[in-house]
């Protein structure tokens, strides 16, 4: 198990409306220093198929349409021990400090993505969000049009 510490910085602008978290970002995602990497990671197809755009491929377009459409997109955790990817294994998880995002940006909506995500920010904070199911490869029981049904709520929020 080895400590890892989240290298990616948090995406949002001051017209942020949503803030979307994830647990911690994957071995492949801290490789690229970006979140959602892996290629079989469903997140950026979801999210550009409710955003009606087309599919992001490099980090500026991702960047570019997460800040087009409102959307601040960071983690949780700011550090924990782990071993490969899987949310299971994180131990010894430290929080992000989410009041930057919340001082620069009139956030609506917390969403997080996964339920290890939904149970640090609640651990951490103390306050409710709203769950939406992760678009982890490991999550391969819920399709993708599951998905992005359940993802769509978000545009209530940014409309």
């Amino acid at each position: 198990m080895q400590k890892v510490i989240h290298n990616i910085p948090p995406v949002f602008d001051a017209q942020s409306k949503v803030l979307l978290l994830g647990s911690m970002p994957s071995p492949k995602s801290r490789e690229a220093a970006f979140f959602y990497a892996h290629p079989q990671n469903r997140f950026w197809k979801v999210l550009s198929t409710i955003l009606n755009r087309p599919l992001p491929q490099t980090v500026e377009q991702k960047k570019q349409m997460l800040l087009d459409n409102r959307i601040a997109l960071w983690d949780v955790i700011a550090s924990c021990e782990i071993t490969g990817a899987a949310d299971s294994a994180i131990k010894n998880a430290s929080p992000n400090d989410y009041s930057k995002i919340f001082a620069a940006a009139d956030i609506k909506q917390v969403f997080t993505l996964g339920k290890t995500a939904t149970l640090y920010y609640k651990k951490f904070t103390g306050k409710d969000s709203v769950y939406l199911p992760s678009t982890s490869p490991a999550n391969n029981a819920v399709p993708l049009d599951t998905l992005t049904e359940r993802f769509s709520v978000i545009l209530n929020y940014i409309k």
